[in-house]
């Protein structure tokens, strides 16, 4: 160092400072202390890149980076042992809680594209007339064969009576021809009768006819009388034909009547079955709740003409289920049983459970109006939907709940328990 020294302290420049050796011996050390405090502020960022060259020789460049991280890690223990453990302590809890996470997640499988779905119908009337009476209003529950509408019955109740009518004077047509046939039974049996005489007279006239001519014949008896008895024999003859052909005609009018008694008997049926269909239509003027359910969408009003197949409401039975769309990559182990948990958006505080009905033989776009065909060269392959049904096993009565109602589903596939359960239930 010469003896003029520069030196940089503060910003300001120091010219002709006196060498370390001019200061006496008895401050020597304070003087030493002074100039390496110096020396050390004149290697600043200020002076040159040559100035700065390191005076000791650095270790090799393959063992600096190890041997400083080496001696940070080893300096931050020692600094910092509680801390130290309470990393280690928190890192072996996150993986232990990570895999206790995904053992017990792997049980489950979970989807959030699901919804209520339910057969709702509309309801309609099936005999036109002007409503009289619409004992609901909207969205009410109802039972089975609860009123829901009414329609002005008295044309019906007339065509009913007419009918009734009808089915009277079949039943007395029938009665009427029950007494003919009778009647012509007993015509029956009085030609038989005749019959029955004729032959005996045409017995005696044979056997008269017979004695006189053997007397005529022997000279003992006219030619006049073997005449006569002659004579009555063919009149007894043609008697007993005359009688034999009225009880063949009086047996052929007993069929005449019983073919009557058939066609009364079809228009007694004919006239029936006009007195059902009476009664049904007069039934019908009442239109009631098929199964239990609740009132949608209600248009019918006192004094409006209903026509038939008209939408007088739409219905939502109570029976109603969850549709859980799931990845085709999801069903591996979803089997029809196992038990589901549902989350309703609307309800989050409920806790619901299931089970899984049956899972749909196809995706979901399969079904659909206008299905996806993949066999086109431009085909790219997406993860399907498919539906899958799940019954409610506790439905809640007191809200409403319907078709349309988002729902998270997370059903179980594994039955066996998982660490975290085994864990929990050991404790």
């Amino acid at each position: 160092m010469s003896e003029h020294n520069v030196l940089e302290r503060d910003g300001r420049v120091l010219h002709g400072v006196e060498s370390p050796r001019s200061v006496p011996d008895l401050r020597q050390p304070s003087v030493e202390f002074d100039q390496q405090e110096v020396t050390a502020r004149a290697r600043l960022p200020h002076e040159e890149p040559a100035a700065r060259a390191p005076a000791s020789a650095d270790p090799p460049e393959a063992n600096r980076p190890q041997t400083a991280s080496k001696e940070r890690r080893a300096g931050f223990l020692r600094r910092r042992p509680v801390v130290s453990v309470i990393g280690a302590a928190l890192l072996a809890s996150a993986i232990a809680g990570g895999y206790l996470y995904m053992d017990y997640a792997r049980h489950f499988e979970s989807t959030d594209d699901a919804f209520v779905a339910a057969r709702q119908f509309s309801i309609a009337p099936k005999v036109s007339g002007y409503i009289t009476a619409v004992p609901v209003t909207d969205n009410q529950h109802v039972k089975a064969g609860d009123v829901i509408a009414r329609i002005d019955d008295r044309d019906f109740r007339t065509a009913l009576e007419q009918a009734q009518a009808q089915v009277a004077a079949a039943q007395a047509s029938i009665e009427n021809i029950d007494a003919q046939l009778d009647v012509q039974q007993a015509q029956i049996g009085a030609n038989q009768a005749q019959v029955d005489q004729a032959q005996a007279a045409l017995v005696f006239a044979q056997q008269q006819a017979a004695r006189f001519q053997h007397l005529e014949q022997t000279g003992y008896g006219t030619v006049q009388n073997a005449q006569q008895f002659t004579s009555q024999l063919h009149q007894q003859q043609a008697a007993l034909l005359s009688a034999q052909a009225t009880l063949k005609l009086a047996n052929r009018q007993v069929e005449s009547l019983k073919a009557q008694r058939k066609s009364a008997l079809a228009n007694l049926a004919q006239a029936q079955a006009q007195r059902d269909q009476a009664q049904l239509n007069l039934s019908y003027t009442t239109v009631t709740a098929a199964q239990p359910g609740r009132v949608v969408n209600l248009s019918a009003a006192t004094g409006q003409f209903a026509q038939p197949g008209n939408s007088l409401t739409m219905y939502v039975p109570d029976q109603i289920w969850v549709t859980a769309n799931f990845k085709e990559t999801q069903l591996d182990h979803m089997r029809p049983g196992d038990p589901v948990t549902l989350a309703i958006d609307a309800y989050p505080e409920r806790n619901i459970l299931g089970h899984v009905a049956s899972v749909q033989p196809g995706s979901g776009t399969a079904f659909s109006l206008l299905p996806a065909q993949n066999a086109t060269g431009n085909f790219v392959k997406i993860v399907q939907r498919v539906p899958v049904k799940i019954v409610m096993d506790n439905p809640p009565t007191d809200v409403a709940l319907g078709p349309g109602m988002s729902v998270v589903p997370t059903a179980r596939i594994d039955p066996r328990p998982s660490l975290y359960e085994r864990l929990r239930s050991e404790l």
